[in-house]
This record gives C-alpha cells, sequence and structure tokens, in this order.
C-alpha cells in the first residue's frame, strides 16, 4: 500500500467515524426528550403521536447507522482488494478499448457497485416505512420503479459518458472544459424535459378541480407575480403517506405541483402559504442561485478530476497500473464523499438562509405567519418528524432549520399585509 492508500483509507474512515459518531450523538439526544413532549412543542404533537415521532426517529438512525456501515464496508472493499481494476480490466479485454465500451463499462459498475444497496431500500420501504404506517407501494411499483430508473440511467447516462469519453480523445488537455460545459447544457436540457417526459413515466398528474382552493392558489400565484401554466395533483399517495408540494419547469411551462396527501392532510389557508414559500424559493432566486453553485462546483470538480487523471500515484494506489480518464472519473465519484461531507454544513448553512427567506415570503404573501406555522406543525405530525434533533447533528444533515427555529423567525418579523412582497 502506497502513502496516498492510507490517506485515502484514513479520509474514508474518519468520514465514517463522524458519521457514526454524529448519529449516535443526535440518538441519544432524541431519548433524552422521549420521555414527555417539551414544552414547546405541546401544541404541535400529544403525548402519543411524540412518542411515536421519537419511536421513528430513533429506528430510522438505527437503520441508517447500519446502512452506513454496510455501505462503508463494501466501499472498502471495492477499492482496496484488487476487485475494481480486476474488474475494469477483464471488461476492456473482452469487450475492446474504445469509447463505446469504456462508457459501458463505467455505467455497468455503477450499477453493479448499487446492488448492494438495492436490499437496504427494499427494507426501508417495506419494513421500517411499513411499520409506521408511512408506506403505501406495491412490490410491483417499487420493482417498476427500479427497473425504470435503470432503463432511464442507460438511456441518458449511457451517452453523456459516450460524449465525454469522445471529448478526452478529441479536446486533449481541455477536455475537462469541454466536458463541463457539455454536462451543464444536459443538466439544463434535463431541468425543462424532466417534468414533460420523466415525471409522467413514475407518476400521474391530474389537474386541479374548479373550486375555492383553485381560486385562491391561482390569486396567490398573480399576486406575487408567478406565472404558471396551471396546478396539478400528483398522486404521491401511491408510494407514501408523506406530502410535499413543488413547482416545476420554466417559462410558460411552469407549473404548481402538490401531492394529493398535501391537499388532504392541510386546509386551504395552510396549502396556500406552503405554496408561498415555494414561491418564495422562485421569487428570491434561490434556484437559479443553488443552480450557479452547482455548476461551479462541478467546474472544480472537472478541473480535479483532470488533474488527478494525468497523475500516476493516484491510480497505482488502487491497483491500476497506467492513468486513465474514465477510471478517474470512477475513482473520484467513489472517493468525493469523503471530503465533500465535511462541507456540507456550509451547503446546508446556505440552504437554510434560504429556507428562512422563503418563510417571510410566504409570511408577507398570506399577511401573517399563523398559517404556516399551522401547516408545517401538521407536516411534522403526519409525518413524525423529529422535533429536537441535536444541534451538530442539523448542522450536518438538516438543510431545513428545525421547527422551532422556523417559528420563532416567523413570529418575529414585522406584520404587514397580504400584498405582492
Amino acid at each position: 500500500m502506497t502513502g496516498i492508500t492510507f490517506v485515502a483509507l484514513g479520509l474514508l474512515l474518519l468520514r465514517e467515524a463522524a458519521a457514526q459518531g454524529l448519529d449516535l450523538l443526535n440518538r441519544r439526544h432524541v431519548q433524552a426528550h422521549a420521555d414527555h413532549v417539551p414544552d414547546a412543542f405541546r401544541e404541535v404533537m400529544d403525548a402519543d403521536t411524540y412518542r411515536k415521532s421519537t419511536t421513528y426517529t430513533l429506528a430510522k438512525s438505527r437503520f441508517g447507522s447500519l446502512s452506513s456501515a454496510w455501505e462503508f464496508v463494501v466501499l472498502l472493499g471495492v477499492l482496496f482488494s484488487g476487485l475494481l481494476p480486476w474488474a475494469w480490466h477483464s471488461w476492456l479485454h473482452a469487450a475492446g478499448d474504445t469509447i463505446w465500451t469504456s462508457a459501458l463499462g463505467l455505467f455497468a459498475l455503477g450499477i453493479v457497485l448499487g446492488l448492494p444497496e438495492l436490499p437496504l431500500d427494499w427494507w426501508s420501504q417495506f419494513r421500517l416505512e411499513e411499520r409506521f404506517g408511512f408506506n403505501t407501494s406495491t412490490q410491483r411499483t417499487w420493482w417498476l420503479d427500479r427497473l425504470k430508473g435503470l432503463a432511464l440511467g442507460a438511456l441518458l447516462g449511457i451517452p453523456l459518458l459516450t460524449l465525454l469519453l469522445w471529448l478526452v480523445h478529441r479536446a486533449g488537455a481541455s477536455w475537462w472544459i469541454w466536458g463541463w460545459a457539455a454536462l451543464t447544457l444536459f443538466q439544463g436540457i434535463l431541468m425543462v424535459l424532466a417534468p414533460i417526459v420523466i415525471m409522467p413515466l413514475f407518476n400521474k398528474f391530474q389537474p386541479l378541480p374548479d373550486g375555492p382552493l383553485r381560486d385562491r392558489l391561482l390569486a396567490l400565484a398573480e399576486r406575487t407575480g408567478f406565472q404558471t401554466r396551471g396546478i396539478e395533483i400528483m398522486d404521491g399517495s401511491r408510494r407514501s403517506r408523506h406530502a410535499n408540494a413543488f413547482f416545476t419547469g420554466f417559462g410558460r411551462f411552469r407549473r404548481i405541483i402538490l401531492f394529493d396527501t398535501l391537499v388532504a392532510q392541510l386546509a386551504e389557508p395552510e396549502i396556500e402559504a406552503v405554496l408561498a414559500h415555494e414561491i418564495g424559493h422562485f421569487r428570491r432566486r434561490h434556484v437559479l442561485k443553488l443552480l450557479g453553485s452547482s455548476v461551479v462546483l462541478s467546474f472544480v470538480g472537472f478541473a480535479l478530476i483532470a488533474w488527478l487523471a494525468r497523475e500516476p500515484w493516484f491510480f497505482t494506489a488502487f491497483g491500476f497500473q497506467e492513468p486513465s480518464v474514465p477510471v478517474a472519473l470512477l475513482l473520484f465519484t467513489l472517493l468525493s464523499p469523503a471530503v465533500t461531507f465535511w462541507f456540507s454544513p456550509l451547503s446546508n448553512a446556505l440552504s437554510r438562509r434560504f429556507e428562512y427567506q422563503a418563510d417571510a415570503f410566504a409570511t408577507h404573501a398570506v399577511g401573517a405567519p399563523a398559517p404556516l406555522i399551522a401547516a408545517l406543525r401538521k407536516l411534522y405530525e403526519k409525518n413524525l418528524g423529529n422535533l429536537t434533533p441535536h444541534p451538530l447533528y442539523s448542522t450536518f444533515h438538516y438543510s431545513h432549520p428545525t421547527l422551532l427555529e422556523r417559528e420563532r423567525a416567523m413570529k418575529a418579523l414585522p406584520s404587514l399585509p397580504a400584498t405582492q412582497p
């Protein structure tokens, strides 16, 4: 083993130890508050629901820790057993070393490396979520989703990988700039096509029927300057009882999507407030800002891959004999979480800032904080949300502020009439 091998192993071990430690810290923090409902949440959950929420949180955390440990062991085996270079060279020897076969090999390896997670995903859906009454999916639906995802991944992923590797051969040392540009363009096209072509493969969408709710939501969209093609109901209850709302598409193709579970669980003023929150993300340009951040980070990622692809020590550390851009892509994908994990507090801090801004927008749009607070409380109750996460755990894992933090921020806002923000 080389020095680089030990560095990589150390980074992976440190990341896993930190993740397991945070999970344990959070479980102990939740257990410390499990005997009775904290005073701040007596209006959110009754005692029985609170006990169920803490049991759900602890069960998810234990399962998450077990899943993380299993995936960590698999990753160590893949990276340091010699299996990866053996599989790669065996594939190229059998299929030939061409752009097409390299792209197909990368895709196939991605599928194989994801197989150990499949039983965990199944258990989470049909044992853990089922135990707490959230699962509504059937075995047929669950397996069809995975087959559709596999087919879609092959249809989109293999041509994209082929294009990237073709650019390596055609563009020389500057391949990574062209590759980054191609990926950015691909993601932009996908964002436009996804609600039209991809999402209907997995869910059914129906226009929100005429009535007071539709009138209320269209009036909200008009007074907040949010142009939309329509409001649709998605059959989220086909897979889970969890609820959500979002908008999708661009320009005149923009649509508001409500989970049917959300419509069933919330009153009309509360649904209006939730939608106002989502519109707040749009009006405050959070989507564009996050997209811009993603573009910059992917640029940095491509630059790092291009640098590593020229360094023989990077490949010999994992059993490969010579530099190769396809192998560099694969190794970077497997190793990067060990580094990006430590930057998650920064990304979460930015996301939480955006959530506060969207909450403020919604509060001003509907004229008071009460409707959104009521909606959030109901969603926490229905989803058995964790009301008492450890602060350090939420720093690393929560992209949204806690319920108490959001309530305090909204109540501190100056009262404004329900006008266009």
